[in-house]
């Protein structure tokens, strides 16, 4: 009697532990399509007055005259974010291979607190060191070296503040992934001949290659969304950018710059939600592409 007492409470146990997880899983789910409900209905004005292909493809941006057109605003984004990425990706993932494989373990110590260590500093942080050192360095070296003239406040300046922000996720992640490669699979190609480099290339990089790529996938939706840091670098102009060095105007700065000001203007207000829906669709999906990849990593053991 008493061992089937002690079954069902452990049951009720169980049960209450399941009904605990499982109320915060639905409260995420539940914000998360509240925040979209809650953006199309303060968007929806908007579609009234333009359609979207106009709203997405038109570089005509006057508030005033009622008109919202938000590619400038879209390529800007892209324009940094690619940038960043281009800048991010080769030097993160060789950080990663080094710490991984090659650095000693003192070595290790030293600079993963330091990767953390700059995952938490400040997007402001950042922005302040790019307007000290990467604006001028743009505006009096690297403009003038690539014979155009430049404030400093462009596209370049913020995919390098943007690059410097996104490397300790792009790190951490591709080296846990490549340091879960089983040490087995590197014993077997050296002891086949393999050189410490050819092993790293063909068999540690290709078994972690769906890791790294979960790796980008996140850096890349943080740095899609970032917004103060960028902001302070980036110029501000909404124009489409012809190259590196002219400014742009990415989406966050956008609503970061104009939404409490604007929100008496019902079309400017509905137009910035419509900006921050654009940009929530865009990150969440990235997200749920990235998770989907860390699970295949996962199941397959590595």
């Amino acid at each position: 009697m008493v061992r089937q007492k002690g079954i069902i409470s452990r049951r009720y146990r169980d049960l209450i532990a399941e009904r605990a997880v499982l109320i915060p899983a639905i409260l995420v789910s539940v914000i998360l399509i509240a925040m979209v409900i809650v953006f199309l209905d303060k968007a929806s004005p908007i579609f009234i007055t333009q359609p979207i292909t106009t709203l997405l493809f038109s570089s005509s941006w006057h508030p005033l005259s009622g008109q919202f057109g938000f590619f400038p605003f879209i390529s800007g984004t892209v324009w940094v974010t690619l940038l960043a990425m281009g800048i991010t990706i080769p030097i993160s993932i060789l950080s990663a291979v080094y710490l991984a494989e090659y650095a000693h373990r003192r070595v290790r110590g030293v600079a993963q607190p330091l990767i953390d260590l700059l995952a938490g500093i400040p997007s402001v942080v950042f922005g302040l060191f790019g307007i000290l050192l990467i604006v001028p360095l743009i505006k009096e070296q690297i403009a003038p070296l690539a014979g155009v003239n430049s404030s400093g406040y462009c596209v370049l300046a913020g995919g390098l503040v943007l690059a410097i922000m996104v490397f300790p996720i792009v790190i951490s992640i591709s080296y846990e992934v490549i340091r879960a490669v089983p040490t087995e699979m590197r014993e077997a190609a050296l002891a086949l001949g393999a050189t410490r480099w050819e092993t790293v290339k063909f068999v540690v990089l290709r078994k972690a290659l769906t890791g790294i790529i979960a790796a980008i996938i996140l850096g890349f939706s943080r740095a899609f969304g970032e917004t103060m840091a960028v902001l302070m670098v980036v110029g501000n102009v909404p124009i489409v950018p012809q190259s590196v060095f002219d400014p742009a105007y990415p989406i966050p700065a956008l609503i970061a710059n104009n939404y409490g000001e604007m929100m008496s203007i019902p079309a400017y207000d509905s137009a910035l939600m419509f900006a921050a829906l654009i940009l929530f669709v865009i990150v969440v999906a990235f997200n749920i592409l990235a998770r989907i990849v860390l699970v295949r990593v996962y199941r397959k053991g590595v």
